[in-house]
């Protein structure tokens, strides 16, 4: 296996922040440099455990869906050389696993855009028929897909807690219902667009978040990273419908497999309960989920 990046540590940038997979560091005061680590988070908790190769792949494919969906709406891409922001001692942390992205004043809000029923839309919807407000057919199963995909917006968590769902109407409340009418046109255009393209791969994107911000003209910018297996539940569509017949969560390329392998874990004998510290991840599961995030992008990017 491949050295992995835990936490970058570089001393020529200010450190602005460090989130569950980046790192950002000031370059000037209108840019930022994002440094995918190979850290991986699930149930918003860290894993002790990095990802061998995870940052560059998930550099690689946002980059990706950037270039793929830029006629939908302006994103945050700088266009230059994030190695160019760095010392040369430094290269090593940020050569193919960083982007250098304008500044921007981030939507406090998550974009979710759901074309299955699958996480923890299907828990909800089991307990009232609904996704964060939006009413669904009666009778629907565990990843079935809806009838058209919907827009079920969330807050941002801190480190640590959970995101929360919310409606509509709450995220209207919370940043205006102009500006929550175009995050939910554009969010449902970026997802088909971007799923109508993977189901040509045989990949089914069956949900995905998007993050927002503002520049200094108030243009809505997609930023963050995009479309990628921590962001996205990525299904291999030859596996789904089996898995649906049998009331089971599809195979994935995504952080699922992980999200299975702690259900079933135990710290000190008691089952995780889903706070940190997490349960040492064993070699197989590092292994098996890197493979799928590469078998992903793989199949994505090939001619």
């Amino acid at each position: 296996m491949t050295s992995a990046l835990h936490t970058s540590a570089l001393q020529s940038l200010p450190l602005l922040a460090r989130g569950k997979v980046r790192d950002n560091y000031a370059v000037g005061t209108d840019r930022i440099l994002m440094v995918a680590s190979d850290r991986i988070s699930a149930f918003d908790v860290i894993m002790g455990e990095p990802i061998p190769g995870k940052g560059a792949l998930l550099t690689q494919m946002a980059l990706f869906w950037f270039e793929l969906l830029k006629d939908v709406v302006p994103n945050h891409l700088t266009g230059e050389d994030p190695v160019s922001a760095v010392s040369s001692a430094e290269r090593a942390q940020v050569e193919g696993r960083a982007m250098l992205v304008k500044k921007l004043k981030p939507l406090p809000v998550e974009a979710v855009v759901r074309g299955y029923l699958a996480g923890s839309g299907w828990k909800e919807y089991q307990h009232n028929g609904e996704v964060c407000g939006v009413k669904l057919p009666a009778g629907l199963k565990n990843a079935s897909k809806l009838p058209e995909p919907i827009f079920t917006p969330a807050t941002k968590a801190e480190m640590g807690d959970h995101d929360e769902n919310i409606s509509f109407d709450k995220m209207v409340e919370i940043i205006g219902a102009d500006l929550a009418e175009r995050v939910r046109a554009v969010s449902i255009q970026l997802y088909q667009k971007a799923a109508d393209y993977a189901l040509t791969k045989g990949i089914i994107i069956a949900d995905t978040k998007f993050e927002f911000g503002l520049d200094e003209h108030g243009t809505l910018t997609l930023m963050d990273e995009v479309l990628t297996p921590d962001s996205s539940r990525f299904w291999p569509a030859e596996g789904y419908d089996a898995a649906f017949r049998a009331g089971a969560n599809p195979p994935s390329y995504d952080k699922q497999f992980l999200r299975d392998w702690l259900e079933q874990a135990t710290v000190n004998g008691h089952p995780w309960d889903k706070t940190a510290p997490s349960p040492a991840l064993p070699l197989d599961v590092i292994e098996h989920t890197a493979a799928k995030y590469r078998e992903a992008l793989t199949r994505l990017t090939r001619g």
